[in-house]
């Protein structure tokens, strides 16, 4: 069994940023129901009863944030065009389809690296220093938990301010000193977007791409990507073990901001029924885990989780 410190050793992130909270933000929010006075009541008597919460939370916490999501219905990507994320193997496969990704990614990242934790990022951040949270693992690329001050957190599909080469494994170079690098590769390309889209991706045409030069490894001269798990790629099975060791020394669930469709989170869902966890829900619709949920509140994670009173607890 793994000490606190040692779990924080191998959480996957970067080291904990001080910054001001990101003012609420519904423009990629889907419509809802504020919380009742009975919501708040029954959230805070579910949170009381544990002392060693494992969290789980979505691309539905970061939307107050200004990042759109990939689901949400009628704001989420999907829903406002036929764009699609790039798969894996397009990616490591079609050179030209990895000149367009890096020439997308390079347009967005400057508007992408600037957004700013919320509300409910401070409060998961505030319950760490309660003694409340006992594990958080998180399906965002963002960065902003880590931003907030999160530091018991594992990043499930990485973190986009981190980059590794696909050929050797060179992982000492952050996003940003990437992008100051493919800056000086081209130093008169550039392109404009109207739109951000998830993971600091934005839309551009084959004619916007020009002369743009994608980025090499500095190490081996291969094929470099966003330290993140892309759609048809797989997340680290020691990852994946990791989080269900803690999992299993946690005494109760709480799922904010995801609806639970991709494997990678649900499974947690899977884990924690076998386990007889008291699972509680706090997203904006349906999800895939609402038939395991013990309590479940339909509605925007920063106007609830932000009010929920938690009585402090020894640190663990």
């Amino acid at each position: 069994m793994m000490t606190r410190l040692q779990r924080v050793l191998f959480k996957r992130g970067f080291a904990s940023i001080a910054t001001r909270s990101s003012p609420a933000s519904e423009e990629y929010v889907p419509p809802y129901e504020k919380p009742s006075a009975n919501d708040i009541a029954k959230l805070e008597e579910f949170l009381s009863h544990s002392k060693r919460l494992f969290i789980i939370t979505g691309a539905g916490i970061s939307t107050e944030s200004g990042i759109p999501d990939y689901r949400s219905e009628g704001v989420g990507l999907y829903a406002r065009t036929t764009n699609r994320p790039m798969m894996y193997q397009e990616f490591l496969t079609n050179p030209k389809r990895y000149r367009m990704y890096w020439a997308r990614n390079y347009i967005g990242w400057p508007t992408f690296s600037a957004f700013q934790p919320n509300e409910t990022h401070r409060t998961f951040a505030k319950w760490e220093t309660q003694g409340k949270v006992f594990w958080h693992v998180t399906q965002n690329v963002d960065s902003l938990l880590t931003k907030a001050g999160c530091e018991l957190l594992s990043e499930l599909h990485g973190c986009s301010a981190r980059v590794a080469c696909v050929d050797c494994g060179y992982k000492g170079m952050t996003r940003q000193e990437l992008q100051e690098l493919i800056a000086q590769d081209n130093p008169v390309w550039t392109a404009q977007s109207n739109t951000i889209n998830p993971d600091a991706d934005v839309y551009l045409t084959e004619e916007q791409l020009g002369d743009f030069r994608p980025p090499r490894c500095p190490q081996c001269s291969g094929r470099i990507k966003p330290d993140v798990t892309f759609f048809g790629d797989n997340v680290d099975r020691r990852l994946v073990d990791f989080v269900k060791e803690q999992l299993t020394q946690s005494d109760s669930v709480l799922v904010a901001g995801s609806s639970l469709e991709v494997m990678s989170s649900y499974r947690f869902i899977l884990v924690a029924q076998q386990l007889q966890l008291p699972i509680a829900i706090v997203n904006i619709g349906r999800t895939r885990g609402d038939q395991a949920a013990h309590l479940k509140i339909s509605t925007r994670c920063g106007s609830i989780l932000p009010h929920i009173r938690m009585s402090e607890l020894p640190k663990q």
